[in-house]
């Protein structure tokens, strides 16, 4: 039995003719450098405890089973508060409503224990059976609740997601992963966030496996061992609602409404949405905030001009253009962090040619990602080395590497390319695809002297070709919501991830070396055969290790935010804790900014 406790209290992210106005000075040709630790807008603090946040447009809901995404999801994670928190810094679990948990031996089974002083707005005891009856609602909405196949590895949880759920599905705009569109490079309409099969249930799955034996016990049964379990209950559909929401529809948005978090709301008007700390809160004295206002913009132009003004303390959120971003990039409180995103090219093993890992080795570590990054992409995302973010409990990761990627061909029965059929690539329509696969295929006919066609499909087109596994390599993209791994790796890999459970005096299965892959610069590598059938998928490093798919780079997120705020922590994804926020109403422009 593994256990995890807390200290009993805990301390807790076009701009147009405007912004060409105040960065290009006089003259249009002279574009202004501005030095280092200079700020884009130099405006006092407030002299008060009071965050002025600009997030994008007015919410929609702010019932947690149904928000897909900022600015929604910005406020859910203020005034409610589920089972565990991120820390915003390392992404890592920690206590909330619930102040400790155990799980089992083989990771199935964990029991959160429920804070005695957990309480709602109204004064009301939050129990877990809270937790529980939130939970199966969250199954009983269906298709309005976007993120419930999250939910999906809980035993007896049926979730109907058969089907293909898109980011479109009742979500607001989420500028971060406009890397990814579908329909235009800079426009928030993104992939699907989840394309994974529900893990299967036997017969003993079929009760729901969430069960509150008493008011302070919340006991979670899983389908499959989940290492990071506390780390998934932080997403904002696993928070409660009040007496089973029976208070909250589709569309609401009411001050009214009873929430268990660090605030509560306090006004509900056009010009924003106001919450200010909850007198209930558990640990209200470690929340400095007295209130922020959630200031609705309906353009990157206004949200920037409200913060150059003053008007507004933060911006997340919004659309920058590359030309923007390259002006705004030299400025103290400009911020460009990596997102929890990926865009990737699957590879059709079933196919003669890719069941020798040895080719689709060479295939990742012939493309020159950084060119992609810096040239195609002008720097608006991250060469992808991994598939996920938030980095490996190993050091395993693809490596750019021509020589090898030749001698891996080679090895493989392919020196120089001779013999290699024409590698069929499908991408989406889309101007900015087209051009990273011609790059792709230029690095491949460069490096490994190989040919490839590019089809160009729809996207509806390319669903379908996956679905019927018509397609030799395709291209994809992928929203992971939670750093939880088993949910990443399912999003991107479906029912090829096979989590395993822990074997007690194991090391990982897949042997590292210095150079940080799990097959780099080793000449068994080259010389086993690696034909036959695909391993099972377990964790990132089997995936960095088989390769079945490639990765290619992951896109970035930007906010600005004023000097003198401390505590908005940037992460991968886009999730700041206001809790730990506050405003120094000492800084004075001549000191470096304040520290976050």
């Amino acid at each position: 039995m593994r256990r995890f406790f807390a200290h009993p209290k805990i301390s807790f992210l076009g701009l147009g003719l405007m912004a060409a106005a105040v960065l290009f000075g006089a003259s249009c040709s002279e574009v202004r450098q501005p030095p280092a630790k200079e700020y884009f807008a130099n405006t006092p603090p407030p002299q008060k405890q009071e965050f002025r946040w600009s997030n994008g447009r007015s919410p929609k809901t702010l019932d947690p089973a149904r928000a897909a995404a900022a600015p929604e999801t910005d406020i859910v994670r203020a005034i409610y508060e589920g089972l565990t928190e991120l820390d915003p810094r390392s992404l890592e679990e920690m206590p909330a409503v619930a102040e400790s948990w155990t799980v089992s031996n083989d990771l199935r089974v964990w029991t959160f224990r429920i804070r005695s002083d957990a309480k709602w707005s109204n004064g009301s005891p939050l129990v877990a059976e809270d937790f529980a009856r939130s939970w199966r609602r969250v199954l009983s909405l269906g298709k309005e609740a976007p993120h419930r196949e999250l939910m999906a590895n809980i035993a007896g949880a049926k979730t109907g997601d058969n089907e293909t759920h898109t980011a479109e599905s009742g979500r607001a705009t989420l500028p971060a992963m406009n890397a990814l569109s579908a329909e235009h490079p800079l426009s928030p309409s993104a992939e699907t966030p989840s394309e994974s099969e529900p893990p299967l249930q036997n017969e003993n799955d079929r009760k729901f496996g969430v069960e509150a034996p008493d008011e302070r016990t919340l006991v979670v049964k899983l389908i499959e061992p989940d290492k990071d379990f506390a780390r998934l209950v932080a997403h904002s559909v696993f928070r409660p609602v009040f007496d089973g929401g029976k208070g909250l529809s589709g569309s609401s948005v009411s001050s009214e409404t009873v929430v268990n978090g660090a605030f509560s709301i306090a006004d509900v008007k056009p010009e924003g949405l106001t919450i200010e700390r909850s007198d209930h809160y558990w640990n209200r004295e470690e929340v400095r905030l007295e209130r922020v206002v959630f200031v609705p913009t309906e353009s990157g132009d206004k949200a920037l001009e409200a913060y150059r003004k003053g008007e507004v303390d933060a911006v997340t959120n919004t659309e920058f253009s590359p030309l923007a971003l390259k002006l705004l990039t030299p400025y103290a409180d400009f911020r460009r962090t990596t997102f929890a995103a990926i865009n990737f090219y699957e590879i059709n093993y079933d196919l003669p040619v890719f069941r020798d890992r040895r080719v689709r080795e060479a295939l990742a570590l012939a493309i020159e990602r950084e060119r992609l990054t810096e040239g195609e992409l002008e720097g608006t995302t991250q060469p992808a080395m991994t598939f996920l973010p938030f980095g490996s409990p190993s050091n395993a990761g693809i490596t750019q590497d021509r020589e090898r990627a030749k001698d891996l061909m080679e090895a493989a029965g392919y020196e120089e390319g001779r013999g290699f059929p024409v590698i069929r690539l499908t991408v989406n329509r889309n101007d900015t695809q087209i051009r990273i696969a011609r790059s792709v295929a230029g690095m491949w006919k460069r490096n490994l002297n190989i040919e490839t066609d590019i089809q160009i499909k729809e996207s509806s087109e390319i669903e379908t070709l996956r679905k019927n596994r018509d397609f030799e390599m395709i291209r994809r993209g992928v929203v992971l919501r939670t750093p939880d791994e088993m949910i990443g790796l399912r999003s991107i890999f479906g029912s090829a991830y096979t989590p395993l459970p822990p074997e007690p005096g194991n090391e990982a299965d897949v042997e590292t070396t210095p150079d940080g892959g799990p097959n780099a610069n080793s000449a068994n590598t080259i010389e086993q055969p690696f034909l036959g059938p695909v391993g099972p998928i377990a964790d990132e490093g089997d995936a960095i290790f088989e390769l079945t798919a490639i990765p290619l780079y992951f896109p970035l997120s930007y906010a600005l935010v004023k000097p003198f705020v401390t505590g908005f922590d940037s992460n991968s994804l886009d999730h700041p804790l206001l809790h730990r926020v506050a405003i120094d109403a000492e800084w004075r422009s001549s000191q470096p900014a304040a520290t976050p």
